[in-house]
């Protein structure tokens, strides 16, 4: 008996070594990032008092007081009020969306580094389920790119989106 004990862990062992092991199944690599961008949502207006906002936003107060100023040298307008923020990484070959408000956002198609620094990109200014402005631009560390969107409650909103 202790002989066919013998026999049957060979034969059982044999198969073991004998088999071919399967190539483990490559994992595809998690999308890297090519930037991430900060969107600001701007009410401009002539009117001091600020629209009313579900919660309070912060964002850093230079960058702030630096782009109102931007603003107040492209659009004519007293006032730039924040209402909305998003932080959004760009992937390559992928749509990323940069989302501040429940109605406005704008869809960014990254076509790769640029010439000098920064990323071009494809963008796409969305109000609801239509599209407001196309536009492909450059975007560079501290050169913010504005798009000015739909005139909303006797101001207009705009668009701020600075790579980070």
């Amino acid at each position: 008996m202790p002989r066919l004990h013998l026999i049957l862990l060979i034969l059982l062992a044999v198969p073991l070594h004998a088999q071919e092991t399967k190539p483990a199944t490559p994992v595809a690599p998690a999308a890297a990032a090519e930037a991430q961008v900060e969107g600001m949502l701007f009410f401009a207006s002539n009117d001091a008092t600020a629209p009313a906002q579900d919660e309070k936003i912060t964002v850093d107060a230079a960058l702030l007081k630096n782009t109102t100023a931007r603003l107040g040298k492209t659009f004519k307008f007293g006032h730039f009020h924040l209402i909305g923020r998003h932080t959004q990484k760009i992937f390559k070959e992928y749509e990323s969306w940069v989302v501040p408000s429940k109605d406005l956002c704008l869809k960014m198609d990254s076509r790769g580094p640029a010439e000098g620094g920064g990323i071009n990109l494809h963008l796409q200014l969305w109000q609801d389920k239509k599209v407001l402005v196309k536009s492909d631009a450059v975007i560079r560390k501290d050169r913010p790119v504005f798009l000015g969107g739909p005139n909303w409650r006797g101001g207009r909103l705009i668009f701020v989106v600075v790579l980070k």
